[in-house]
């Protein structure tokens, strides 16, 4: 296997003759990889809440803790997946991912067999849960610096934010995708999706030339962990919004007798990825506590917009705003998360930056689910609101001594 080693992603120089300055172009087949993989995960994020309330017959907890299964499962897989990630090399790690992401699928299919015993059914939604999670923390943490290392190091904001958007454009492309495959085929369309799709990835990755590091990194998990807390912790409560997004937008509308749910979290996908592609270099040009404390405010004006709207139209709206917000948040603070990481453990830097958010998901999903048992769902997103404007301050910390204010 052809092997070329993994350059250092941030710190100079900034190009080098085995990362030549060619824009984003040689990322391109990692993003397609992270786009295929996420698109299954998109798919059933829309009408796994629907299946789990209308089909299983649980409530709002039950719907939160089978979403939020996948994002416990990340948390506790992070640091091994960027431990392995820098250690074995990316391209290792993702195929690990994908393999675990079919096996996920698997197990959506074999709930199918125990429908009429519901809690066994529930059971093996939650182990493909588990294994998709484990997918996700690999896949993603591969993906980021798998990028990193193939671009120049002046665009590494915007190379997290472009993997990112793979991720989420896979999620706006899968909603709809999921909803029109539930219609038709129920949720055992899903699951044979949710199978096949991770190992059609594969065969993106397989072909591309593996990059190990020169050395293997001795990573102390405290040095990196106290580098990346500040910025994990604002990401974190960003975050809820989109455990509130994922987990409740489809249910609020249809509990609210509106129409086209899934649309509305599609608008969200869409909106985020747009933003990144006309404001993803703005991180890296205005730095990333800055960019991230203005994009908060907007993502919680979004929230209370859906948390208060009247219509279906005004909360797809609040939907668009709060994506926008929300677009910009996760490369800008994971910009500052890597570069105050040492530069041989950025691979355990992104893991446990990600960790932060599959915690605010991990336990935040089945409290959110109890807030709307007890408040009604649009509880939900009036949380989320209130947790982002909580970030706002931590932005503020990060910014450089002697810096321009936030706004």
């Amino acid at each position: 296997m052809n092997r070329a080693p993994l350059i250092d992603p941030v710190d100079p120089p900034h190009t080098s003759p085995d990362r030549p300055d060619r824009g984003l172009a040689p990322a391109v087949s990692v993003m397609a990889a992270v786009f295929l993989a996420f698109l299954m995960i998109g798919m059933a994020m829309p009408v796994l809440p629907l299946h789990v309330h209308d089909v299983l017959g649980f409530g709002p907890f039950v719907v939160g803790l089978v979403a939020g299964g996948q994002f416990l499962a990340s948390l506790l897989s992070r640091l091994w997946a960027g431990r392995l990630t820098d250690t074995r090399g990316p391209k290792r790690a993702m195929i690990l991912g994908l393999i675990a992401g079919a096996l996920g699928g698997g197990c959506y299919l074999a709930s199918l067999v125990f429908l009429a015993t519901p809690v066994w059914s529930v059971a093996l939604l939650l182990v493909g849960r588990t294994l998709l999670g484990g997918a996700e923390s690999l896949i993603i943490t591969s993906g980021m610096l798998w990028g990193l290392a193939l671009v120049a190091a002046d665009r590494s904001a915007k190379v997290i934010a472009w993997v990112g958007m793979a991720m989420f454009a896979a999620m706006a492309v899968g909603a709809p995708i999921g909803s029109a495959i539930y219609e038709h085929f129920a949720f055992a369309g899903i699951a044979v999706a949710s199978t096949i799709i991770p190992l059609a990835a594969l065969t993106v990755i397989m072909p591309l030339r593996a990059l190990i590091p020169a050395t293997a990194p001795k990573g102390n998990v405290r040095t990196v962990l106290s580098a990346v807390l500040l910025p994990g912790l604002g990401f974190a409560l960003s975050g809820v919004t989109f455990g509130s997004m994922t987990a409740f937008l489809t249910l609020y509308f249809s509990v609210e007798g509106w129409a086209h749910g899934a649309l509305a979290f599609s608008l969200f996908a869409v909106a985020l990825i747009v933003a990144r592609i006309v404001g993803g270099h703005l991180p890296d040009r205005h730095g990333g506590a800055r960019v991230a404390g203005i994009c908060l405010f907007g993502q919680a004006a979004g929230l209370l917009v859906i948390a208060t709207a009247p219509s279906a139209t005004v909360a797809m709206l609040g939907a668009v705003i709060a994506g926008a917000g929300f677009s910009l948040v996760f490369p800008s603070l994971g910009l500052e998360a890597v570069r105050r990481a040492p530069a041989a453990n950025r691979g355990m830097a992104m893991g446990l930056y990600n960790a932060f958010l599959d915690l605010t998901l991990g336990l935040g999903s089945p409290a959110l689910g109890l807030l709307a048992g007890q408040a009604g769902l649009g509880s939900v997103f009036l949380a989320s609101a209130v947790a982002a404007i909580v970030a706002v301050p931590i932005a503020w910390r990060l910014l450089p001594r002697g810096g321009r204010p936030l706004l």
